[in-house]
């Protein structure tokens, strides 16, 4: 799923292209996907609103509206999003159509149909208002990593009221928003860290190595346009950030850093990517639920090719697998 640097990138390369734009029309294949309020209702009520603007919240894309209304996309695994001329051929997986004043279109293609959509109101701050399917994009979200306000301190009073595992703490929305399983495995990787490492077990300086390095991964990912390393690619195409992970992905090369080969085990279902040597996991840590994970850790790895790396018709938007 794409995280925050990759949503960040999708909002930012948004912005310019849909700033002033009014929407005219919407059509959809996959009313599923509408989580609010109904698909007919969402049509009608998006018709003659102008895009303020592109932000993000987490991994949200959040777009306010003329007339005080929010409307919000989240991507999931597979979505993307393009503005096209509309004679741009498409393909069967554009399932979102959203028509522009000026004849563009805003068109949302997803491969698996997990994105979710959403128009709500916007009240005082930027709240969103109703959002019952997604109003923890404000109270049960963590705070955002790059924010200013999110300065050492505030991070320190966070994790010390958490006593599980690293890797899973990252991930989880509630503590920080925005990060996934890329940026979770990276910056560990920088900070030294084991994903099995408890919280618990942190030294103040282990939480600023940590600190620092979601904040520079963070960024570093942002400056980069993203991860490409499966279905992501951003309005202006893939981004680069793939080039220059440390870890994730590259089980069985050698650690950028010690030359031993990187080793993925699975957690929570999620596969995890470390170096045994420099993420050492403190003989304390080594508890038998531990060692019956790391047990199972591999140093070798294939993967097949993504689906912008296969044949793309001339002017397509996106492309099929076989």
């Amino acid at each position: 799923m794409p995280e925050l640097p990759e949503v960040e990138t999708i909002a930012r390369e948004l912005r310019p292209l849909l700033d002033g734009a009014t929407i005219t029309g919407f059509q959809t294949d996959w009313p599923r996907a509408i989580k609010y309020p109904d698909p007919e209702r969402f049509a009608t009520q998006l018709a003659g609103r102008e895009v303020l603007d592109v932000t993000r919240r987490a991994k949200w894309l959040i777009m306010p509206l003329s007339g005080d209304m929010v409307l919000a996309v989240q991507v999931k695994m597979t979505g993307q999003l393009f503005v096209v001329e509309p004679h741009v051929t498409g393909d069967r997986h554009v399932h979102h159509v959203f028509a522009l004043a000026d004849g563009r279109e805003l068109r949302i293609r997803d491969v698996r149909k997990f994105g979710r959509l959403g128009l709500y109101r916007r009240g005082e701050e930027g709240l969103i208002l109703g959002a019952d399917d997604i109003g923890e994009l404000y109270d049960q979200f963590g705070p955002e990593p790059l924010a200013e306000d999110f300065t050492v301190r505030r991070f320190r009073a966070l994790i010390r009221t958490r006593r599980g595992r690293l890797k899973p703490l990252l991930m989880d929305q509630a503590f920080l928003a925005g990060i996934g399983n890329i940026y979770a495995d990276e910056a560990l990787w920088r900070a030294r860290l084991h994903p099995l490492r408890s919280a618990a077990s942190l030294k103040p300086d282990d939480e600023r190595r940590l600190y620092t390095a979601i904040r520079d991964v963070l960024g570093e990912g942002i400056a980069r346009r993203g991860s490409s390393v499966d279905d992501y690619t951003a309005p202006e195409g893939d981004g680069e950030m793939q080039r220059y992970l440390n870890v994730y992905q590259r089980t069985g090369t050698p650690c950028r850093r010690c030359d031993r080969p990187l080793r993925r085990f699975v957690l929570g279902m999620r596969s995890t990517h470390f170096c045994s040597w420099c993420q050492r996991l403190p003989r304390a840590e080594q508890t038998p639920a531990n060692r019956k994970l790391l047990k199972g850790a591999v140093a070798n790895a294939r993967r097949g090719p993504r689906w912008s790396e296969l044949p793309l018709g001339e002017g397509a938007v996106g492309a099929e697998r076989d």
